[in-house]
């Protein structure tokens, strides 16, 4: 495994063979090569991070939400929680199946602090399962509505940092689509999402600006940057949220006033909780 220099040091081989990453033989092909590369990437922005937590906690909670098939989970497991005495990972996936395997790789590494929840989003914040504090919430590549709710989660739970990637950004588009001939009359704005293919990419970059407002309505400090290196991929923003109990004072406001200058009234409960 010598001659594989992309693999980080004590990582896990029959983790890599398990996620795919590495064939039966422990070779490396062209695509395993940049799925590591990205997972490895986003590591590298969360390692400060947990370790910011882990001098303050040892028993620190990571939290990866819509975890799916718990790449990063388990990734991050075996780069910064194995060797430490204490803390876990959870994961926290809607579908059962996936659920069920990410359990039993986890027995089958003995990654012990590493549980996985079968639970509804609303499930998530209110389970006795669920610690009612953690420290980092993480969604990599939370699909449309899926990354708001792990911000809502993350919010009821107190979490110090999140990490977010996100990805299949519909919601607000379909607002935007569903009001188009309104906002005609109402705005000249309006031209930036007439044509269709604007409208999904305006929506989406819309959501996340309506996103890390919301966040420092909250009390978090936002960095929005991109995940350089991960080229093969077009959702390539990431958002990084840390807790200072300052919130942005015109937050709400700026969120109001957006809402209501693109004529998208119907997404304050989402943004506004109203």
């Amino acid at each position: 495994m010598q001659n594989i220099p992309e693999i980080k040091p004590n990582q896990s081989i029959e983790l890599l063979k398990a996620l795919h990453i590495l064939t039966r033989d422990g070779k490396l092909n062209q695509d395993s090569r940049r799925k590591l590369k990205q997972v490895y990437h986003l590591v590298n922005f969360i390692e400060p991070l947990f370790n910011d937590v882990l001098a303050h906690n040892a028993t620190p909670i990571l939290v990866d939400h819509g975890a799916g098939k718990s790449y990063l989970g388990f990734i991050l497991y075996d780069l910064l929680l194995k060797q430490l005495a204490a803390g876990e990972v959870v994961g926290i996936e809607t579908r059962a199946e996936l659920v069920e395997k990410s359990k039993d790789l986890a027995q089958q590494l003995s990654f012990a602090r590493m549980r996985f929840e079968h639970l509804t989003v609303e499930e998530s914040t209110t389970s006795h399962v669920i610690p009612n504090k953690v420290d980092i919430v993480t969604a990599l590549h939370a699909c449309n509505t899926a990354t708001d709710d792990a911000i809502q989660f993350a919010l009821k739970k107190h979490a110090k940092y999140m990490v977010l990637v996100p990805c299949c950004q519909a919601e607000v588009a379909e607002a935007l689509r569903q009001h188009k001939n309104e906002s005609f009359g109402k705005t000249p704005l309006s031209e930036i999402w007439r044509h269709p293919i604007h409208t999904r990419e305006f929506g989406s970059q819309i959501t996340n600006v309506l996103r890390c407002l919301q966040l420092e309505a909250a009390g978090y400090s936002v960095t929005v940057t991109e995940l350089v290196g991960w080229e093969h991929s077009m959702k390539n923003e990431l958002i990084i949220a840390k807790y200072t109990g300052q919130p942005r004072k015109n937050a709400k406001e700026r969120i109001a006033d957006i809402l209501s200058e693109l004529n998208l009234e119907s997404m304050k409960p989402r943004f506004l909780g109203q």
